[in-house]
């Protein structure tokens, strides 16, 4: 399997800014035949009255599956589903389905070490090489590199995902995927530019694991699942039944890659429940939100193979909005529907405000 578009909100986000300018270039002078069709279509099309009806036209630009969350301020919260849950089986997909979160798991992380460093527990300004000397000539600027850096992405330690020899076996390597960041030059100087590595979450979690003694899972689950009530979010397959999970798709594969582990899992409703927390500021104890806000973002998505997810706030119209596809590939067409999709259901529920 190739490696996976990298899967990065910010990132995500400046590539469809990208695409979305080239469409309306492509329409302006007349020519396509650069564009995919199907992002054009998707762009185009009139928009429709309802998000239910969004979704069911997502699904017939071929995604396999879909569901999205919607809370909007102190109203209940709204399920969507279009597709299949499980294509060979022909089981619809289910709202309340279990999703690999993929790098939304990295808001998780990043609320954890702000409780930690305002409870003295660690500091931002430590070096990796204070929480492991033996990385010192392993990864480039490691006595130099801090925590807030590691946080913010701007530590400039190379993302093992980059390397293609950890997509040889990705299953397997991924027992040992820091092996696959060290040895190698920095990408830039630390705090001197930005570049979205999961060689720092994994760094980060680790040092959870250190400071904490009970491990960065522990952690979450008592400082953030267990106080938000959060009972359908877990760490692994292994703690979950695999018939709750939603299948995975990649464009071009027969195979089912639900088995495969990547991680955190969890409803939509879990993950909008925990980014109104995050954005509301409930989540936080007293002075911890103004150290969260100078370090990391407030939304987020994730892709791994298969599974390709947002999490979103839109602070003009109080709405949470979440959205889990099923369907993935390696030229990052998907992702870029999946931006145009949500963008879409946005659009709708800000006309449907209008109008009341």
């Amino acid at each position: 399997m190739s490696n996976e578009p990298k899967n990065h909100s910010i990132m995500a986000k400046q590539k469809t800014k990208q695409i979305l300018r080239i469409l309306f270039i492509a329409v302006s002078i007349g020519s396509l035949y650069f564009v995919p069709w199907i992002l054009v279509k998707a762009w185009i099309l009139p928009l429709p009255d309802t998000v239910q009806e969004q979704v069911d036209e997502a699904i017939g630009h071929e995604f396999d599956g879909m569901i999205v969350y919607v809370q909007q301020g102190d109203r209940p919260p709204e399920y969507y589903a279009g597709g299949w849950k499980d294509r060979d089986k022909k089981i619809p997909a289910d709202p309340k389905a279990l999703f690999k979160i993929a790098s939304i798991s990295k808001l998780y992380v990043a609320v954890s070490i702000t409780k930690l460093a305002k409870n003295d527990q660690l500091s931002l300004d430590e070096t990796l090489a204070d929480y492991f000397p033996e990385l010192v000539g392993r990864i480039e600027n490691a006595e130099i590199i801090t925590l807030r850096m590691m946080v913010q992405h701007r530590s400039g330690i190379p993302n093992f995902t980059d390397n293609p020899m950890y997509w040889e076996n990705e299953q397997e390597n991924g027992k040992k995927a820091l092996e696959f960041a060290l040895d190698l030059p920095a990408n830039f100087e630390p705090d001197k530019d930005y570049g979205y590595s999961n060689t720092n979450y994994l760094l980060l979690r680790r040092i959870i694991d250190k400071v904490t003694r009970n491990g960065h899972e522990q952690y979450i689950k008592e400082n953030i699942l267990e106080p938000l009530q959060l009972n359908n979010t877990f760490f692994s397959l292994k703690e979950v039944d695999l018939d709750d999970v939603m299948s995975g798709y990649y464009v071009g594969y027969d195979e089912d890659f639900k088995a495969r582990e990547y991680g955190m899992l969890a409803t939509a409703e879990d993950v909008g429940i925990f980014l109104r927390a995050l954005n509301d500021g409930s989540i936080f104890q007293k002075g911890e939100q103004e150290i969260y806000s100078s370090i990391y973002e407030y939304e987020h998505g994730g892709l791994v193979v298969g599974y390709q997810s947002l999490a979103e706030y839109h602070e003009d119209i109080d709405t949470v909005v979440v959205q889990f596809i099923n369907t993935t590939d390696f030229e990052g067409y998907e992702w870029n529907l999946s931006e145009i999709v949500i963008n879409r259901i946005v659009k709708i529920l800000r006309k449907q405000q209008t109008k009341k």
